[in-house]
C-alpha cells in the first residue's frame, strides 16, 4: 500500500467496552463505550460493532456513490445499512459477521446489483473484511 491519505487516531482508556473512554485525535469523538444488554451490559451507550456498523454502511455508501458516478449512472433514494454481529468462534474468542443492505431507486434490479457488486470490490471496508469476516451484500430498489 503506498502512503495513506489520511489516518484516523482513536484512543481508548479505563474499561474498554464496559463504560471506558474513547475520544478522537481530532476531538470530533468523544464517546463513553457501554456494553450492550444483549451481551449482559447495561446498554446506553455506544460500542465497537455500533461504530464499525456506522463505518462500514457510510464508507460503502461512499464507494456506492463513486461507482455510480464513475459510470455516469444517476442513483437516487440510496441508503445502506450495516448489520454488524459479534459472537463467539470455535477458539474461545469472538468474530463479527455482517450484512449490507443497500437500497436504490432510479435503476432496474440488475443495475443495483452490479453496482453493489461493483462498490463491494471498491470499498476499504470490504476489502479489509474480505476473508476474514463473513459479510453478505444484496440490493433492493426503491
Amino acid at each position: 500500500m503506498s502512503a495513506p491519505v489520511y489516518t484516523a487516531i482513536a484512543t481508548s482508556t479505563g474499561d474498554a467496552r464496559a463504560g471506558g473512554h474513547t475520544t478522537s485525535s481530532d476531538g470530533l469523538l468523544d464517546l463513553t463505550m457501554a456494553v450492550p444488554k444483549e451481551m449482559g451490559g447495561p446498554g446506553g451507550g455506544p460500542n465497537p460493532e455500533l461504530l464499525f456498523a456506522a463505518g462500514y454502511a457510510t464508507c460503502f455508501h461512499s464507494a456506492l456513490k463513486a461507482v455510480a458516478a464513475s459510470q455516469k449512472i444517476r442513483i437516487s433514494d440510496s441508503a445502506v445499512v450495516a448489520e454488524i454481529g459479534i459472537g463467539p468462534n470455535d477458539k474461545g474468542g469472538f468474530e463479527l459477521s455482517g450484512a449490507l443492505h443497500v437500497e436504490l431507486g432510479g435503476v432496474d434490479q440488475e443495475t443495483a446489483d452490479k453496482l453493489v457488486e461493483q462498490a463491494h470490490q471498491v470499498c476499504p471496508y470490504s476489502n479489509a473484511t474480505r476473508g476474514n469476516v463473513d459479510i453478505t451484500v444484496d440490493a433492493t430498489v426503491a
